[in-house]
């Protein structure tokens, strides 16, 4: 479905929020910023997507920076993330470089009708709402109308040029600057020190630096002097494999959506997997240098699957890469986000970000669903702990009850008992396999995102603490919190026959094209499945008529779409071509008075 650009006169509204990061602590106004194109960008940021579009944001703001300003407004998803001093922190992660409106009862989110992260709204310099879309893969469609609008308000003498708003903080020093996950070889640790850009060796004890991979500079450069792009998860191979394909070490090169081979003889680097683009759609396997990847968050040698296990955080499935083979294979998952299980080629995960093999099973935690799952050499998913996309806290005692608060390690205790690195929680939590017990081990650590075993002892990554601890664990205790929903404000809708529109318009001097197919898809399923009786599964309309049953009060529409838009120029012999893709889980509530039509913006303005 096409709509045309900017015919709505919408004023946009105020930016209402507790406080503002990158400011210098000056408090902005959008009266503050007018003469200038604003992009609000709508992140949280646990958001996989969100953290896409951060760095696709960053050709935009250099191309445009004397008349464009991003505005992040963070609005949070899990009550850690409505933490200022977590959010501060997560500035400086992700080296976000615009000021940020900590918005954590979601009121400017409200304001804008917001449904999804990330959705990005431009503000023309009047103050007009001009634009809105969501998901990932908008960079040139945004380019397009942020030029437009320059050279429509320059007309009109509506241009202010200059510096913005943008105050840096002050760098802070730490040896390692959130670091990410850990692995022992041999008599050392290697530590993946993540916004240094970066893979440490460490001494035993955790502290003392013996060697660096990497200048500290962000880059995708092999060799002897390598660059990384926030580097995350780290595989040690088994000895014969690594002799044979000439490194020891896997790394999860997550920003550059790489996996590097570290040969820790000679300190060199090199690309063993993927093509360093973000895949967006298209073959999952192949020859390992010709499929992308995205986002690999972590890595695991499965000795059933004869390779690295690949946590693929940004498109919600798993991976495997065969060093010797120099192939990639989907090994689970559909892409859709969500917690489904059953064969591994049909469940649905939600940004895997932690790995732990244990013989034949292959553990992992899903961090949008708070979950621990495993999957069996015979290729089925299964769920220890876990309800789903909305529901998480801080919860021990029988697994159907114990609640995580978005996880992002797993690693496997020498008893064959699990322990799980409870980020948001701050704690590291222990799974019995055989009681289905869930129990607290340690407790007041800074956002844990992995831990290794050495001799005996846990040694946890303290991510946000910028270090490795031991936390002292005299012995597992029972954490009664409470549980909690996310309070993103459900979406209504009417029982009976209900419509579910996508809006997308192709950017100017675009077309959908479908010269080679269907230019568009659309996925729908819902959480419970009887949420919708008929309509659901995959066709190539972006609007779609479902029946949506009588019977049920609420649940989850999950949704993925995406259009491929090319040069509509039929004088172009061949022409570019572009996918923007974006998944949504929409809460909903079923009333009868409630609305009969439901629309999501992949890009454009919804005037239906």
């Amino acid at each position: 479905m096409t709509t045309p650009r900017r015919r709505a006169r919408v004023r946009a509204p105020e930016l209402v929020g507790r406080g503002w990061l990158n400011t210098g602590d000056q408090q902005l106004r959008l009266a503050d910023l007018r003469g200038k194109v604003v992009l609000l960008d709508f992140w949280t940021f646990c958001c996989i997507n969100c953290l896409h579009v951060l760095d696709e944001l960053r050709p935009l703001e250099a191309e445009f920076a004397d008349v464009l300003v991003t505005v992040g407004v963070h609005s949070p998803k899990f009550v850690h993330e409505a933490d200022p001093d977590a959010l501060k922190a997560a500035v400086e992660r992700y080296g976000v470089h615009h000021p940020v409106l900590d918005d954590p009862d979601l009121t400017t989110w409200t304001n804008y009708a917001v449904k999804a992260w990330p959705t990005l709204v431009l503000v023309d310099p009047e103050g007009y709402v001009v634009h809105v879309a969501s998901g990932e893969g908008h960079h040139d469609a945004l380019r397009q109308v942020i030029t437009e609008l320059i050279a429509e308000h320059e007309a009109k003498g509506t241009v202010h040029r200059g510096d913005g708003p943008y105050v840096a903080p002050v760098d802070e020093h730490t040896e390692l600057r959130f670091p990410a996950k850990a692995v022992r070889a041999g008599d050392t640790l290697l530590v993946s020190d993540s916004a240094h850009h970066a893979v440490v060796e460490l001494d035993l004890d955790g502290e003392t630096v013996l060697r660096r991979f990497g200048t500290g500079a962000r880059g995708r450069t092999d060799g002897t002097a390598p660059t990384f792009s926030e580097p995350a998860g780290l595989a040690l191979l088994p000895d014969d494999v690594a002799r044979r394909v000439g490194y020891h070490v896997v790394v999860a090169d997550t920003v550059n959506h790489l996996l590097r081979g570290l040969n820790l003889d000679t300190g060199e680097v090199s690309t063993v997997a993927g093509t360093g683009e973000q895949w967006r759609d298209g073959e999952t396997d192949g020859p390992a240098d010709k499929i992308p990847l995205t986002s690999p968050w972590d890595v695991a040698w499965w000795e059933p699957a004869g390779g690295v296990a690949i946590a693929l955080a940004g498109n919600h499935t798993l991976g495997l890469f065969k060093p010797e083979d120099h192939r990639l294979e989907r090994l689970a998952g559909t892409t859709v986000e969500g917690l489904h299980d059953g064969p591994a080629l049909d469940s649905f995960f939600a940004q895997t970000s932690g790995l732990a093999a244990d013989g034949d099973r292959l553990w992992l935690v899903d961090s949008e669903t708070s979950a621990l799952r495993w999957l069996d050499a015979d290729r089925t998913v299964h769920t220890a702990v876990g309800k789903g996309l909305f529901h998480f806290g801080h919860h021990d005692g029988p697994a159907d009850e114990a609640l995580f608060q978005h996880p992002l390690g797993v690693t496997v205790l020498p008893d064959h008992t699990v322990a799980v690195s409870d980020t948001y929680n701050g704690a590291i939590r222990r799974y019995d396999p055989e009681t289905g017990e869930v129990s607290t081990l340690a407790t007041d650590i800074a956002e844990p995102s992995d831990a290794v075993v050495v001799d005996g002892e846990l040694v946890v990554v303290a991510s946000a603490a910028h270090r490795l601890e031991r936390p002292v664990a005299p012995g597992a205790r029972l954490v009664s919190g409470r549980a909690h929903e996310v309070r993103r404000p459900p979406s209504e809708i009417a029982p009976g026959e209900f419509e579910l529109v996508v809006v997308f318009t192709p950017p100017t001097g675009q077309k959908l094209d479908d010269r080679y197919g269907p230019s568009t898809r659309l996925e729908i399923t819902s959480s419970p499945p009887g949420l919708i009786v008929e309509g659901a599964g995959v066709g190539t309309d972006l609007v779609r008529t479902l029946r949506i049953a009588d019977g049920v009060t609420e649940g989850v529409l999950h949704v993925v779409a995406q259009a491929a838009s090319c040069t509509d120029d039929p004088a172009v012999e061949h022409p570019v071509c572009k996918l923007t893709r974006q998944d949504w889980g929409v809460p909903v509530i079923v009333r009868s008075a409630a609305p009969h039509r439901l629309p999501l913006m992949m890009g454009g303005l919804d005037e239906g």
